[in-house]
């Protein structure tokens, strides 16, 4: 069953690279059929993936604080492979918080991001978080709020 909520999910991510609008849609039915009480780690990553196919910043603020919030909630225990999201969840929160000109809150969670970075291995994925925590710096530092590029 498991495995079948996470195939739906990744099902519904790969639409976002051709239709954003068909992702969220399809993440949102997930997201309302799973529920508050559904498994945190599909909460997880739905909410992850539908902040990266929304319009507004603020609005993909909302959907990474509501990832971040899956894997933190009451009772939920920290496992290695949630642990494992925590680099990329702050990663996305400090490019969200930027893009909405709260830069204070962005250095905040690139600390916490970069805190986290030892459960990453030296693969493509790890550099991928780490190049991305590196653009997010950046654009902090030239006090920019435009949307980094895609790679």
């Amino acid at each position: 069953m498991a495995e079948d909520r996470m195939a739906d999910i990744f099902a519904a991510v790969r639409l976002g690279g051709e239709d954003p609008v068909a992702a969220r849609d399809a993440l949102l039915t997930l997201w309302r059929d799973l529920g508050e009480g559904g498994d945190p780690l599909h909460r997880c990553v739905i909410a992850h993936h539908l902040a990266d196919v929304q319009d507004a910043a603020a609005d993909a603020l909302l959907w990474d604080q509501r990832a971040l919030a899956a894997i933190f909630g009451p009772g939920v225990p920290l496992d290695e492979g949630m642990r494992g999201f925590l680099p990329s969840l702050y990663l996305n929160l400090a490019d969200s918080h930027r893009r909405v000109g709260e830069f204070d809150m962005a250095r905040m969670q690139l600390t916490i991001a970069r805190g986290h970075l030892d459960i990453l291995a030296d693969d493509a994925y790890g550099e991928v978080i780490r190049s991305g925590l590196d653009h997010v710096d950046a654009a902090l530092a030239a006090g920019s709020t435009d949307p980094l590029p895609t790679n």
